[in-house]
Formats: structure tokens, sequence, C-alpha cells
């Protein structure tokens, strides 16, 4: 019998250092690593465009409640509305992400437990094969107290060790109900995004469409100008000469402005000016200076940088970003919509005549919102993304030469 509790206690406390401790990673945990990597970076931008949005919206709403004048307002509060779009979508990229590096975590946590699992699972049936003999029985049996004696001071020197040995387990333990726990919370703002972001698309829409007919009716309907815009599309070669055609006609009409005005009749001459205000000196504007407030028309990641090459090995003129499905697309930058429609092999697209010679092309939507010789400002709705796995790309032109957009980002 004392051999029969020697091997016992020897078994139970080999099966006590058995106990794993601190688990090493491996070549899982290394590409978890490496997915956790990327899902942070993810979470990180995401929160960085929800908190762009999120300024943007409020300085638009501060000088939309400031204007008075009604066309002006009515541009600022759908540039405002396009913001709160952009931030729900930002949130909803932020809740994705957060789930990524949950998902994660619980995985790593779920491979360290099964781990872990099996000499546990011996050391209880130990234990229990040990406590199903009864006490009274052993009391009767010779040496049987001198085994009980052996057997409990094994115990008590391996309970010790089954302690520490399971300290971090637990804290595992603990560790894995917070994270389902903050699973949980994260689906809630996941899904409360996602509501905040129908309802507020759906109000976009409606603005957006209600700007356009406006502009519409203030341009007489179809304007000689959008069916000039509708012929240069159908004649020209490729994009590229679009763009051309176009900035050319923005160029003429730049020219006929700056022609000077009818000569005034004898005595129909305006009072002079004071001295004074004649020779105060007004600072002219630059006539190459780019858009005042520039900003990229889709939240995403990008994925073509400027001067990147592309699968025939031209260098790539502007910036291509993957943008959610659907995503809300806003003008850059202040200006003039020159072109807005379909082109082939484009997907709808969109082209905004700045001031001093800058353009900005917009292509890879599927649809558009705004109509030719509507203005925009910086944030003002375009039209919306295609399905999933689209891009959305920017090309900025200076007189016909391309610049890198990210240059012009304030």
């Amino acid at each position: 019998m004392i051999r029969a509790a020697a091997i016992s206690t020897a078994l139970l406390i080999a099966l006590v250092l058995a106990l794993p401790g601190t688990a090493s990673p491996g070549g899982a945990s290394a590409a978890a690593a490496l997915g956790a990597s990327g899902a942070r970076e993810a979470l990180e931008a995401a929160r960085q465009q929800q908190r762009n949005a999120r300024a943007r919206a409020e300085r638009l709403e501060q000088r939309a409640s400031r204007l008075q004048e009604s066309a002006g307002k009515a541009q600022s509060e759908a540039a405002a509305l396009a913001a709160r779009v952009q931030q729900s979508e930002a949130a909803i990229a932020a809740s994705e992400a957060e789930l990524a590096l949950l998902n994660i975590q619980k995985q790593n946590l779920d491979r360290q437990l099964s781990r872990k699992r099996e000499p546990l699972m011996r050391l209880t049936a130990a234990l229990q094969t040990m406590a199903r003999r009864p006490l009274a029985l052993a009391a009767l049996q010779p040496g049987s107290l001198e085994d009980l004696v052996h057997t409990r001071a094994a115990l008590s020197a391996a309970i010790p060790i089954v302690k520490e040995r399971t300290s971090g387990l637990r804290s595992e333990l603990d560790l894995a109900r917070d994270v389902e726990t903050r699973q949980l919370q994260t689906l809630e703002s996941l899904r409360a995004a996602e509501a905040s972001l129908d309802s507020r698309r759906r109000n976009m829409l409606a603005l957006a469409e209600k700007e356009r007919l406006q502009a519409q009716r203030a341009a007489g309907g179809a304007s000689r100008e959008a069916e000039r815009a509708l012929f240069l599309a159908e004649e020209a070669r490729d994009l590229d000469s679009l763009v051309g055609d176009l900035e050319a006609a923005a160029a003429m009409r730049s020219r006929l402005a700056a022609l000077p005005g009818p000569v005034l009749r004898p005595g129909s001459a305006p009072a002079a000016t004071s001295p004074i205000a004649a020779a105060t000196p007004r600072p002219l504007p630059s006539s190459t200076a780019a858009p005042d407030r520039y900003i990229l028309p889709v939240g995403g990641r990008v994925v073509t940088g400027f001067g990147d090459p592309d699968a025939s090995g031209e260098r790539s003129s502007g910036l291509a970003m993957a943008a959610r499905p659907r995503a809300q697309v806003v003008a850059p930058g202040e200006g003039r919509v020159v072109f807005a429609g379909p082109y082939r092999g484009f997907g709808a697209i969109a082209i905004i005549e700045h001031a001093n010679g800058w353009t900005s092309l917009i292509t890879g939507m599927s649809r558009v919102s705004v109509a030719v010789g509507q203005s925009v400002t910086a944030g003002s709705p375009l039209g919306q993304a295609g399905p999933a796995g689209s891009q959305v790309a920017l090309e900025v032109r200076r007189d016909g030469e391309p610049v890198n957009p990210l240059d012009l980002l304030r």
C-alpha cells in the first residue's frame, strides 16, 4: 500500500508539474499578430476619418447657421449632412476593425486554453480517483493511515504549485469573458452606426436631389453647357482628351470674363471715389493658387498612390481609394461641375473646375447627384461609390498637368 501511495503521489506531482505556465507564441500566433497589426492600422485609420468627418460636419453646420442667403445655406447644409454620412461610414469601419481584433484575440485565447486543457483533465481525473477512496475504509486497512499521511503531505506540497500554475489560466478565462463582453458592446455600436447611416443616407439623397433640381432650374433646365459636355464626351477619344477639351472651354470662359465691360457714355461716369479709398492697396489673389480647402472625396484606404505603376506598367496620374459599398462621395474642393454622368469604362464620373486653372476628376462612382453648371464646395455631395470591391479614383490637374492630390490636402 505504501508503494501504491508513493506511485500515486509521484504521478500526482508529475501531473502538477506538467501544468503549463506561460505559453510561448508559435507560428499560428505570429500569423495572428500580423493580422492583428493590419486590423489595428485599419481601426486607427477609421477613427481618424471619423474625427475628420465630425469636425468638418460641425464646421459646416455652424457656417450654415450663420448664413442668411438661401443658396449658400442649402449648400453648407448638404455638405454638412454628407460629412455626417461619412462619419457614420467611418464608425462602421472602426467597429468592424475592432471586431476583427477581438476575434483574433479570442482565437489566440482558445488556442492557449486548448493546450492547457489536457494536463488539467489528467490532474482532475487523478484527484477524483483519490477522492473516491472513503476515509473510514482507509482507517481499517493496514498501512492506510500511513498512506493517507503521505498523500496529504503530497497534496499540501502540490496545492501551492497548482494555484501558481493555474493563476494564469484563471486570468485567461477572465480575459476571455471580457473579450466576449466587448464583442457584444462592439456589435451594439455597429448596429447603431448602421441605423444612423441608413437614416442619414436617406436624408442625404433627398437633399442632394433637391439641390440638383434647384441648380437645373436656375440654369434653365437642360442648359447648352450640359449638352456641350455630353457632345464632348461622345466625341472624345479617351478620358484625357475629354478633360483637355473641358479645360480649354474653361480657359475660354475665363478669357471672356476678363474682357473689359462696355465704355460708359459721357456724363454717366460713377462718382469719383475718395483719394483715401483709391490709395488703399488691396492684395490680389494669386493666379496659380490651389483651392483653399481640399479633401479626399471618399473615406477608405489608398490602394494606388500618385506615380505608382499599374498593371500595364504606366504611372498612375492620381489616387485610387478602396471605398465601402455605396460610400458617400463628396467634392474635394470648391468649384463648378463641368461634367457629371457615366463615361465608358470609368463608371459615373464628375469633373470639377476650380479657380486658377485647377481641375479635379473623380471616377468610379455608381451614380452622381450633381448637374453640370452646379456650384459645389469642399464636401458637397457628388454621388455614391459602387458595390463591394469598388474603387474611387481622384486626379488633379493644373493647366493639364497632373498633380499629386496629397499635396493639396488641407
